[in-house]
């Protein structure tokens, strides 16, 4: 192995809910050159639910355990893997939820972020998990970014979605309609801008251009669709500005995305959850990537889920999860610098 090669990231990569595709895909991404040359990967799961998905899928690879980080050498036709050994095929059944995977995944997060954040290894990228299996197995969190958060000691981190080459955040999150325009404030949003110029950042990105979206019709109309816009959400691009960021707004939501496609804008902030989302899985609903931001290590996942509904069947796409451990893989360059 040459010394080039020897530069590459070392990777944690978790198998993801077993009920789901992640073994599967992971099986298959492990099999390609693009990941070979990215990176330095090494499993973390049960070996036993990784020699079913790498029979399923046919991937040319062979299971080598490891006991620590110094043992892992990326060579193309290993999966290495630190085997936790925690989850027998026969506890749970593909395609349902399954509290039993749950806590195995717990248990797989657990491990492996004190080893990233330790720079035992310099990046994670996990499959899909599922967050009601999770809660299941007695997980206190909404999610996965809040236990990445505890895990790491994090207090202002949020939920990045990137569809390359555009970034986007929300001001808000998983909540109900009618409680969004309680929820908006000039800080929330100032911390949205931040904290998406910070992961841009540092994800390579040297220079992020920002654009802000309305919340009301055609931005507002100056007040005639609603006050926010005028009272809200330019108070907080203003002090964004002030601090030293490129960023403009508020811009109608049905014409932003228009506007970054055609180049103007290299990250998006919405103020809700669907604003975004619609129209980043539009762009491109096979190679959307979620990162965890603000966080002080690099974290990345595919934006789509277990998909219960195809598991088990190795006709999985691996896109997001490629375009995934890309990201990963260059912030976690960026963060080395």
């Amino acid at each position: 192995m040459n010394t080039n090669q020897d530069q590459r990231p070392k990777v944690a990569i978790i198998m993801g809910d077993a009920t789901g595709i992640g073994p599967e895909i992971v099986a298959k991404s492990l099999s390609t050159k693009e990941t070979r040359g990215l990176c330095r990967p090494a499993v973390v799961g049960d070996a036993r639910v990784m020699a079913e998905a790498i029979q399923l899928t046919k991937a040319p690879l062979r299971i080598v355990p490891r006991k620590n980080w110094k043992e892992v050498s990326g060579q193309a036709d290993l999966m290495e893997m630190f085997d936790l050994a925690n989850l027998d095929p026969k506890e749970y059944k593909v395609g349902e939820v399954s509290p039993r995977a749950g806590k195995a995944c717990l248990e797989y997060l657990e491990w492996a972020i004190p080893q990233v954040v330790a720079g035992q290894a310099q990046a994670m990228v996990f499959a899909p998990l599922n967050k009601q299996a999770m809660r299941l197995a007695g997980s206190p969190y909404n999610g996965e970014l809040e236990h990445f958060a505890h895990l790491t000691k994090t207090e202002l981190f949020g939920e990045i979605n990137v569809m390359d080459p555009l970034w986007t955040s929300r001001v808000t999150s998983h909540i109900g309609f009618r409680e969004i325009c309680a929820q908006l404030n000039p800080d929330r949003i100032f911390r949205a801008i931040t904290l998406l110029h910070k992961t841009m950042h540092g994800g390579g990105i040297e220079n992020p251009r920002i654009g802000v979206a309305a919340l009301n019709p055609h931005a507002g109309e100056k007040g005639l669709f609603g006050p926010e816009e005028e009272n809200i959400i330019k108070p907080a691009v203003e002090r964004a500005r002030q601090e030293g960021m490129d960023v403009k707004g508020p811009f109608p939501a049905d014409t932003i995305f228009v506007r970054a496609r055609k180049g103007e804008f290299s990250g998006i902030v919405t103020m809700f959850h669907d604003q975004g989302q619609i129209a980043t899985k539009l762009l491109g609903f096979d190679r959307g990537v979620t990162v965890a931001g603000g966080l002080p290590i690099a974290i990345a996942t595919p934006a789509h889920g277990t998909a219960h509904d195809i598991a088990g069947r190795g006709v999985a796409d691996i896109g997001a999860f490629q375009a995934a451990l890309r990201v990963a893989v260059r912030m976690a360059i960026s963060l080395k610098k």
